[in-house]
């Protein structure tokens, strides 16, 4: 799941080499925290919120297979 959420957000910003994303689990949630540059923070969020919500979108789908919920949380 790491390796889509990089996919992903790679090619929306300006320093790709300071994405970070790290991995939580907490009962029957694997929560999933993504970081980015301070700059590139509106490319990964978009116009009201819309890219972020793709995003979530795309991870959410991936995830429905699993028997844990996926949270995606964007840390500015």
């Amino acid at each position: 799941m790491k390796e889509l959420i990089e996919a992903i957000v790679r090619p929306l910003v300006d320093k790709p080499d300071q994405i970070e994303i790290t991995e939580h689990e907490e009962g029957h949630q694997m929560i999933y925290r993504l970081s980015v540059h301070k700059d590139d923070i509106g490319k990964v969020i978009g116009k009201q919120g819309r890219i972020a919500k793709a995003i979530r979108t795309v991870v959410y789908a991936a995830g429905s297979n699993s028997s844990k919920r996926i949270q995606l949380e964007i840390n500015d």
